[in-house]
């Protein structure tokens, strides 16, 4: 196959206590770094942001749903003035730990269930969008595409980057295909470079059920805690 030219910033979800983000970074457009919902300590935010800086990878927050038991992967019954605090106070965390550093806090990206949860619900992610809009104006939000929290960020003049996910399994409706399900996470790195071939040959989404979804996308994310995570990046490299 011929090699082409990787059109998408290339950012990993880090701090999350796997043991491999200084392997990752040297790879990377941006990281993604875990800021005490699901993960993440000052100690390990600041690790992170150090590691990044020093190889030119821009840094963003990685807040989620407070739930350290669950990695933040189900979802959390929040009344907004819990929700946005949690957030606020995860997107601090990160924050007072950038300014010291002198990093610029380049972009937002939610976690797992968060995520998920504000690509379809309208309330949940009018609530993230007020926190762009109050605290955060300037700064990036990483959103799926054709997703509801993308359509009220931009709506309300938030910039986004549309993100998709080289090594997850998609649904027809582009919401990602569960965990539980044996073929969410994509670990073979011939497989991935499939996928990644059609979001850049097609500018679409192939589903796990075969069809073919137009997308645009700005930005693509490997999962740090993929167990092939450094062998998808290398095999990326090589191919494009």
């Amino acid at each position: 196959m011929s090699i082409i030219k990787l059109p998408f910033d290339l950012n990993c979800d880090l701090g999350e206590g796997m043991p491999n983000d200084k392997q990752l970074m040297p790879f990377l457009g941006s990281c993604n770094i875990a800021c005490g919902g699901h993960a993440g300590t000052k100690t390990s935010i600041r690790a992170t942001l150090l590691l990044s800086q020093s190889y030119g990878v821009k840094a963003g927050a990685h807040p989620s749903y407070p739930d350290l038991e669950n990695f933040g992967r189900k979802y959390v019954s929040l009344s907004k003035l819990a929700f946005q605090d949690t957030i606020l106070t995860q997107l601090a965390l990160f924050e007072d730990e950038a300014n010291e550093l002198n990093i610029h806090f380049h972009h937002i990206k939610p976690h797992g269930a968060l995520y998920n949860r504000l690509a379809v619900v309208e309330v949940e992610a009018a609530w993230f969008t007020e926190i762009m809009l109050s605290v955060y104006p300037n700064t990036i939000l990483y959103v799926p595409p054709k997703s509801v929290i993308e359509r009220k960020a931009q709506e309300q003049g938030v910039t986004v980057y549309r993100e998709v996910f080289a090594d997850r399994s998609y649904q027809d409706d582009l919401t990602l295909v569960p965990r539980s399900h044996p073929r969410a996470l994509l670990t073979d790195p011939i497989e991935v470079i499939a996928h990644i071939r059609h979001m850049i040959e097609d500018k679409c989404i192939e589903t796990i059920s075969g069809r073919l979804v137009p997308i645009e996308a700005d930005t693509l994310c490997i999962h740090g805690d993929n167990p092939a995570a450094l062998e998808i990046l290398q095999a990326l490299k090589k191919t494009f």
